[in-house]
């Protein structure tokens, strides 16, 4: 996979790929990233990039020439003959489409992705129509430019590549993952999990050693050593925390007859079944 970022700051991305999982990514050669200065693609001494905006209006605005000549350098298929299965090309704005799990697993099947990282108070939309298949905000708040939005959808992408995470079930087992039932523990299938995919729901607490911190034990039902047991106090304490922190999300999870019995017992005020 191939990430082409269109930036006015370049040397932002120095340090924010060279950790961790991205770092392995790309010693190994399953990623390239590269940084294009759209400061580049200017045609005047002072290399400007912005102007004021058209009818009035407070800030300035990303010219569209820049960064027309920018994506145009990068030799990927026009927008008409673009293919949607290999390549794309993104304007990351707080105006865009909300930035999900379920995104980045649809980008993580592509080989090319290009972000264009938006200034100031925006990008000509001319951009957005000439060039753009999507246009993504990573929350409902608005940052001083797109380079921290690139840099996280990079890292969520990435560590979704086959390969990626030392397990490739880490994706599954974690807040937003995958959605899909409790494994099948027929015996001949091997030991029951204790875990299962999240189903969309959000990840249950975790702990490790010591077993005591500051007068606080770690929950009885992780020391049993019974993987039943483990597993349906992880399930209560991911459905329990989705509830208290996120409970949109529980309209699109994957939820079994055991899952809405706790949801009626944590909040019997709710009709879980409409």
């Amino acid at each position: 996979m191939r990430f082409d970022l269109v930036t006015i700051f370049p040397d932002f991305f120095t340090s924010s790929f060279r950790y961790g999982i991205l770092s392995r990514a790309v010693a190994a050669g399953q990623v390239q990233i590269a940084t294009h200065d759209l400061r580049s693609f200017t045609h005047d001494r002072h290399r400007t990039v912005d102007d004021r905006p058209f009818g009035g209006g407070e800030g300035m605005v990303l010219k569209p020439e820049p960064i027309f000549d920018a994506v145009a350098a990068l030799d990927i298929a026009s927008k008409e003959h673009r293919d949607p299965t290999q390549e794309t090309v993104i304007l990351l704005s707080a105006q865009g489409k909300p930035f999900t799990q379920a995104v980045a697993q649809d980008l993580s099947k592509l080989k090319r992705i290009v972000l264009i990282c938006g200034r100031y108070e925006g990008v000509d939309e001319r951009i957005n129509d000439l060039l753009c298949d999507r246009e993504i905000s990573i929350g409902d708040y608005v940052l001083s430019g797109g380079e921290l939005a690139a840099a996280i959808i990079v890292d969520a992408v990435v560590r979704l590549l086959p390969g990626a995470l030392g397990n490739p079930d880490s994706s599954r087992f974690e807040s937003f993952g995958e959605i899909d039932v409790p494994d099948n523990q027929d015996p001949a299938l091997g030991p029951p999990r204790s875990t299962h995919g999240s189903g969309g729901l959000l990840d249950y607490p975790h702990y490790t050693r010591p077993a005591e911190f500051h007068g606080r034990a770690v929950p009885q039902a992780l020391s049993s050593g019974n993987h039943e047991i483990i597993r349906k106090w992880r399930r209560h304490m991911s459905l329990e925390k989705t509830l208290r922190n996120r409970p949109d999300l529980l309209a699109k999870a994957h939820l079994t007859k055991e899952d809405q019995e706790i949801l009626r017992k944590l909040a019997p005020q709710n009709n879980l079944d409409d």
